[in-house]
């Protein structure tokens, strides 16, 4: 099924495009690929990414949304990502980065087009395991930039992914969240005196 990819807000759209243009922030920016790309390069596949700030063993994961990342693309394939984050005056330009996710997130939005179900795509980062995930919410006409993981959507773990995770298997909210609320809790220490 065809995935249906969130519109950006339109600056942070203008943004990212105004970097692009913009040979300083290219020059400067730590991607050689973007640098020495062979032609034109554009912004596509906008992704919302969303941070999960609270894991609880009950109850919805509090997330909040911290920018919008677009891939870019030279020709076929992805070979940068570009980040806008909100300001007070909108949506700004962050960054430009390339690395082991950008081709992880492109290979993990191929497989999510080959399901039988559709999907809106979006990103969540663990920071608290350093973990990045293809999220795929179920509700394709939600605004991209607000809720939370439901308990039926897909979270597809990008390389590299924590250990014991295996990436890009698709979970479903409810089956990964407990196996990340473990990892992300700390365990009380025992009590000195105590018994065993």
């Amino acid at each position: 099924m065809p995935l249906h990819v969130p519109e950006a807000p339109a600056p942070a759209l203008r943004s990212v495009l105004t970097a692009l243009g913009s040979p300083t922030a290219v020059r400067e920016a730590p991607t050689p690929s973007l640098r020495s790309a062979p032609g034109p390069v554009t912004p596509e596949l906008p992704l919302p990414v969303h941070v999960l700030e609270g894991i609880t063993a009950t109850g919805a994961p509090a997330t909040r949304l911290a920018g919008w990342r677009f891939l870019i693309f030279s020709g076929e394939h992805a070979l940068a990502a570009a980040e806008t984050r909100l300001t007070p005056d909108g949506w700004a330009f962050a960054h430009f980065f390339e690395g082991p996710y950008i081709a992880s997130t492109e290979r993990a939005l191929r497989q999510a087009e080959s399901l039988p179900q559709a999907y809106q795509p979006r990103l969540l980062s663990i920071p608290g395991l350093y973990m990045l995930t293809l999220w795929l919410h179920g509700d394709c006409a939600a605004d991209g930039s607000t809720g939370g993981p439901r308990p039926t959507d897909l979270l597809v773990p990008l390389a590299p992914a924590p250990p014991g995770i295996a990436a890009h298997r698709p979970h479903q909210v409810a089956e990964l969240l407990p196996l990340l609320t473990r990892r992300v809790t700390p365990t009380a220490p025992p009590l000195m005196g105590s018994p065993a």
